[in-house]
């Protein structure tokens, strides 16, 4: 068989509450989908690497299937799977062994038939069932022997993939090859480190060079969804006219000019009060938990809504989380200059706190404006994973010392020696001295003021940090 370096892409589709989630995130080894007995749960398309043996392949999770669906999020739900079909390598039809077979299943198959790419029917939630009942009244569909599995539990799903992955060309030796290759850079970087010379005082500020992991984050309904599709130039995910449309973390790796991403289009976060149904709360966990594992997030507003308290709330995660944070107000096209200054007033008194971030207008719908995110993107990742060089954080501390001295504490006044960085993602600066703990916060907040003009921090949260020296003539107890 002929060799790729390409990962084959299986993609599991079904109808509604069928158990896809359940069996994706099996093959995956991870519990990156919702997963609840409520059926329509998944939406968008959904992407996990997969592993059988040393073979590797990507694992495509779909929402519930309606082919023959006219109107509603059912018809872009739809017409997500269907993309998922078109970019796959073997399909796994998922049906219900305990609800038996219905007129879904067979318009399902009907297009399965018509496509011209291997399908597997797989009977799921046959535990505790004979095979041959589990699966007997499924042979009307036409899709070959059907494999009796139980997602949850895994039985049967080992000889699934196996028979799915024996339609696909073997990359396992394609990935073996590059895992050597890495090894060996890694081997040379090391051996490159340890000729590195010292640390100038002219040192500049480097870089981290990796994929930058973007989350689009923001109350229900601000048009995160259009925001991902512009970014991406399809429509990738789905944009719909309903509140809650997202409720999953959509993962997208992307690509442009010489930079690479991975997209995060997240559930909308409502006040704790109004978050009610189950599937809402894990939303609002994951959503989070995107937040906390990418490196800038894009703080989505809708200029047509006030500027509300969860605004600030979920601005105020993103802070205390340390993420770089780019603030783009969408929906400004059509707006009076009234309305416009109204919101300009609203984010200067309600996200103040957000005084570092680039502040963007922008109308995903209609495209304008969205270039300048991944702009303000790249500088805030830039920000954030600056390497700051000890010798020229000192030099400015000790200028910001001679303009403007902290103020005495007692009979005391804090003596700043010397400064270096203790973290990136968000930068942290550690000032080393005697009697720190008195440093008043504003003038902390001077000191932040002057480390971020010096070395161009914008976009990103700066923490410092002050460690004081011990007295040796202070006696014990």
């Amino acid at each position: 068989m002929k060799q790729t370096t390409f990962k084959p892409v299986v993609a599991l589709v079904g109808r509604a509450n069928v158990g896809k989630s359940t069996l994706f995130n099996r093959l995956t080894r991870s519990r990156a989908a919702l997963v609840a007995n409520f059926p329509g749960l998944t939406r968008d398309r959904h992407y996990g690497e997969g592993r059988l043996g040393d073979r590797p392949y990507l694992v495509v999770d779909t929402g519930g299937f309606e082919p023959v669906a006219k109107e509603g999020v059912v018809v872009e739900m739809a017409r997500q799977t269907q993309q998922a079909i078109a970019e796959a390598d073997v399909i796994i039809f998922l049906v219900d062994a305990r609800a038996g077979i219905s007129a879904q299943d067979h318009d399902i198959a009907a297009l399965l038939r018509r496509i011209g790419r291997p399908v597997l029917l797989a009977v799921n939630k046959a535990e505790g069932m004979r095979h041959a009942a589990s699966v007997m009244e499924f042979h009307e569909l036409g899709l070959g022997e059907p494999f009796a599995i139980s997602a949850s539990h895994g039985d049967g799903v080992g000889e699934l993939m196996a028979d799915a992955l024996s339609h696909l060309p073997d990359v396992s030796a394609a990935y073996a090859d590059q895992a050597s290759v890495l090894a060996d850079d890694e081997v040379e970087q090391e051996g490159n480190e340890q000729e590195a010379p010292a640390e100038s005082e002219e040192a500049t500020e480097e870089v981290a060079d990796h994929r930058i992991k973007l989350a689009i984050v923001g109350r229900p309904n601000v048009g995160k969804s259009t925001l991902v599709n512009a970014l991406l130039g399809e429509e990738r995910v789905i944009a719909f006219d309903m509140p809650g449309t997202t409720r999953d973390a959509i993962e997208i790796p992307f690509e442009k000019g010489d930079k690479s991403y991975t997209l995060i289009d997240t559930a909308g976060l409502r006040r704790r009060g109004k978050v009610f149904e189950a599937i809402e709360k894990f939303s609002v966990i994951k959503t989070l938990q995107a937040i906390e594992a990418c490196n800038v997030v894009v703080l989505l507003l809708d200029a047509q809504a006030d500027i509300s308290d969860q605004d600030a709330h979920i601005a105020g995660f993103v802070v205390e989380s340390g993420r770089a944070v780019v603030v783009v107000i969408n929906k400004w096209d059509g707006l009076s200059a009234e309305r416009r200054e109204r919101v300009r007033k609203e984010l200067e008194h309600k996200l103040r706190f957000l005084s570092f971030a680039q502040i963007l207008t922008i109308s995903a719908l209609k495209g304008q404006g969205i270039p300048a995110v991944l702009r303000a993107v790249n500088a805030a990742h830039k920000a954030a994973f600056s390497k700051l060089s000890t010798p020229r954080l000192t030099r400015v501390l000790h200028d910001a010392v001679a303009q403007q001295p902290p103020p005495r504490k007692g009979i005391f006044r804090p003596k700043m020696r010397y400064a270096h960085q203790g973290g990136q993602n968000p930068p942290l600066i550690v000032v080393h001295g005697n009697a720190l703990e008195g440093v008043s916060d504003s003038y902390k907040r001077y000191l932040e003021a002057r480390f971020r003009e010096v070395f161009k921090l914008d976009g990103t949260p700066l923490r410092i940090e002050f460690k004081s020296s011990h007295n040796p003539y202070v006696q014990g107890d």
